[in-house]
């Protein structure tokens, strides 16, 4: 287990409307929340890009003319950042998302490593939303694989589930990445996915290589805060940010992106860790000083 914990900030996330939730959208805005969260602990952004039109900041944007603006003043506002782009697009094209990973050149990609269907349904019987399918089929993930070659993104394989967790170990087995040193993202907390909880991350933990860097994205309320404190207590690396949750342990809203960075680190603290630096993150996840 490595002493050091790298801290991932997730800024904004994919639809929550900027109206009622306090995510960042514009460029000025991410550069800000980004600072927040560095200067919190984070030494890496996990970064999705928004429709830069009025009253469009709710929907996403792959342009690559908005997504430059965003990473170069990210970058500026937090010298040595890393920056960890999403990939996530439903369906076969992913033009958009390889267009913004030339633009911008992110260290690290989400690879979203297999097919879910993404549910949930309300209290009343309802489903929140049409059901869909988030599909990541193998020939897909291969293309985004292609793609974080030649730009030079190291993949961060998103893992919903238990088989998609054990998926990436056959992409590694079939030649598709490098198995030892593969990151592993445990998504945990997506109601069709795999539950926020604590018990399972001994099991997820038998399942990769013993060698290869894991975290945990914990979607929620204040019931995750369990799950991330025992991720610091089993060596993983810890990510939050208003994409995944807009509550502190307490049950309280957080402010933003820094009160969430914060605890987080406390959690490191408290299991014995300290919070890697940027250049400590590129050392044990991407073996560059």
């Amino acid at each position: 287990m490595s002493n050091k914990a790298v801290v991932t900030c997730a800024l904004t996330g994919v639809l929550t409307n900027p109206q009622q939730h306090p995510v960042p959208v514009t460029v000025e805005q991410m550069a800000a929340a980004a600072k927040e969260a560095f200067d919190a602990g984070a030494s890496i952004m996990h970064v999705h890009f928004r429709d830069q039109r009025p009253n469009l900041g709710h929907l996403p944007s792959w342009d690559p003319d908005v997504a430059g603006p965003i990473i170069e003043a990210i970058r500026a506002a937090c010298p040595g950042v890393i920056i960890n782009m999403s990939t996530g697009v439903m369906g076969p094209d992913i033009s958009g998302p390889s267009a913004c990973m030339e633009r911008v050149k992110p260290e690290i990609a989400a690879c979203n490593a297999g097919t879910l269907n993404y549910l949930r349904v309300r209290s009343n019987g309802q489903w929140a939303w049409p059901p869909m399918i988030f599909d990541n089929p193998v020939e897909k993930v291969q293309q985004f694989l292609d793609v974080m070659a030649k730009t030079g993104a190291k993949p961060e394989f998103e893992c919903f589930d238990v088989g998609i967790v054990r998926s990436v170990g056959m992409y590694a087995k079939a030649g598709m990445t490098d198995g030892d040193h593969a990151e592993y993202n445990f998504v945990m907390g997506v109601e069709s996915g795999m539950p926020a909880d604590p018990d399972l991350l001994p099991i997820l933990h038998k399942l990769k290589p013993s060698a290869a860097p894991w975290q945990v994205t914990a979607i929620g309320r204040a019931e995750i805060w369990p799950l991330h404190r025992r991720t610091a207590e089993l060596g993983g690396h810890l990510r939050t940010g208003v994409e995944d949750t807009f509550y502190l342990p307490d049950g309280s809203r957080c402010r933003g992106n820094g009160d969430l960075v914060e605890m987080l680190v406390r959690y490191a603290q408290e299991a014995g860790r300290s919070v890697a630096s940027p250049a400590e993150a590129r050392e044990l996840l991407l073996n560059t000083a």
